[in-house]
């Protein structure tokens, strides 16, 4: 009953007319953020980071709240409306929302979004309310052989499910894993594959990947290979969702929350693997002609399971930060900063020694879903507007957008040559049906796997028995198993079945 006084005086204190309006500029400017590719909440913080310092400490903490969850719904309009993710986090919704809004269906798109992105942040929001200090206690538990694993079958997933072939999954993936290794060795410091080039040495810019190969790479298949587009395409039906999309939508925010708050307490989780597992398992559980819709004219559930996934990954990443002082993100690490300019340190002491702070930010949380909420579906019309502008002003205003947000990260025109030359590289992809998702996947993922592989191998002094020892490494490895054995073994039975009743 305690926590629920706490809450009550949280709303109190966050419900201050002051502490609503910093939410709402929070939500608004965490929406515009989330649309514009290259910018990201983890940039958009850390540049306000200097104006905030003269605000209350709960007013500010509050304000950057709203900047974090606010683009992650942002992100999935420009994805939907012009396969241009603003966020990585959205490059799952990009594949299913954008074939939904060339088929006329972009309102039903982004409404699923933004529903689902609400219904899965209140879920989360509640769980960070009641579970904080438990679920943060299992998820330090969990050591790098599990890290491990738990990437190990991201990666599996990933190259099974999406694409034509696992093979071109693989490739894709593979990619993307010798991408994540340029630059500074994480233990030895040793360059590694820059080809004395100054600018690798810090890697290469995640972001700057994801425009090149969704954004740069969609304009110029546009231009190179599409004739003039048909009529009917990039048509708006209706904003509103059909009694048929939210039959398909429910079960998908459902499923799509369930995979996506776990990961967020878990350190180098991140938002990409519970989003493409989501994708996996909505278009593993699709049937009939729902399933025919994947990656021809849009299936709603692609969209509607991942984005609910991003939301609830994003809210309860907070839990690790608050009651451990873990930052799992970019973001939450410019969070935790934010919070030791104040002179705080999250931590298991800060719900007694700040509690206000505390209870504030979470009621924060739920007045600030409600606010992008009723800030998102009125304006659904509007972003779809985007669709009638005329083919070469969009994908020039797409490319001019891309150069800029890519340029304004490092002020380095080497960034611009490496932009363009990875949209050459995702239009190769697309005509010869490479998935390029994998390869995000792998440049994100990759640098933490080998990470956790390395310190697993520590522990286990040299011997990879340490992954057979621990009870959850053995079991995701046996999922890992499982999920390229499995399929190919139940294809191999039907066609012998078929044969045998020819």
């Amino acid at each position: 009953m305690d926590i629920w006084n706490q809450l009550l005086q949280g709303f109190v204190t966050a419900g201050t007319p002051v502490n609503l309006l910093w939410a709402f500029v929070g939500c608004a400017l965490g929406t515009a953020v989330g649309v514009l590719p290259g910018i990201g909440p983890a940039t958009a913080v850390a540049m306000l980071l200097p104006i905030t310092t003269k605000v209350d400490a709960t007013a500010s903490m509050i304000f950057f709240a709203g900047i974090y969850y606010g683009a992650m719904y942002g992100g999935s309009t420009t994805s939907i409306l012009l396969n241009t993710p603003g966020e990585t986090a959205s490059m799952v919704t990009a594949m299913e929302g954008n074939k939904m809004a060339k088929s006329g269906r972009a309102g039903a798109a982004l409404a699923t979004s933004a529903i689902g992105s609400f219904v899965a942040g209140t879920i989360a929001t509640i769980i960070v309310t009641l579970f904080a200090p438990v679920v943060a206690e299992f998820a330090v538990k969990l050591g790098p052989p599990e890290y491990f694993c738990l990437m190990l079958l991201a990666f599996t997933t990933v190259s099974a499910v999406l694409g034509q072939s696992t093979v071109r999954g693989l490739t894709a993936l593979f990619i993307g894993l010798a991408a994540g290794l340029i630059g500074m060795d994480q233990i030895t410091g040793q360059a590694r594959y820059t080809g004395n080039v100054p600018e690798l040495l810090d890697g290469v810019e995640i972001v700057l990947v994801a425009v090149g190969l969704f954004a740069v790479s969609e304009a110029l298949h546009a231009v190179l290979f599409e004739g003039k587009v048909k009529e009917s395409e990039n048509q708006m039906s209706r904003v509103t969702m059909t009694k048929s999309d939210w039959r398909r939508s429910i079960p998908a925010w459902i499923r799509g929350t369930a995979i996506g708050a776990p990961f967020g307490c878990i350190p180098a989780g991140g938002t990409e693997i519970p989003t493409f597992l989501s994708y996996a398992t909505e278009k593993k559980l699709a049937k009939g002609e729902h399933q025919a819709e994947f990656g021809t004219k849009g299936a709603i559930e692609g969209v509607a399971g991942p984005e609910a996934a991003n939301n609830a990954t994003v809210t309860t990443a907070l839990i690790p930060l608050l009651t451990l002082g873990i930052p799992v993100s970019n973001t939450t690490a410019i969070l935790l900063g934010a919070f030791q300019n104040y002179g705080i340190q999250p931590g298991p002491q800060l719900f007694s020694s700040s509690s206000a702070l505390v209870w504030a930010l979470i009621a924060s949380l739920y007045i600030g879903n409600v606010m992008l909420l009723v800030l998102n579906l009125p304006l659904v019309g509007l972003w779809v507007k985007l669709l009638k502008v005329p083919k070469a002003q969009l994908y020039a205003g797409i490319l001019i957008f891309a150069t800029v947000g890519t340029y304004g990260m490092r002020q380095s025109a080497f960034d611009l040559l490496l932009l363009y030359g990875i949209g050459v590289l995702g239009l190769l992809m697309r005509r010869f049906s490479f998935p390029t998702a994998p390869v995000i996947v792998g440049m994100i993922l990759g640098p933490l796997a080998e990470a956790q592989l390395r310190n697993a191998m520590s522990i286990g002094e040299g011997s990879a028995m340490i992954f057979l020892q621990r009870p959850m490494s053995l079991t995701l490895l046996v999922i890992v198993v499982a999920v390229l054995v499995l399929p190919r073994v139940a294809k191999a039975m039907s066609k012998r079945s078929v044969k045998t009743l020819a």
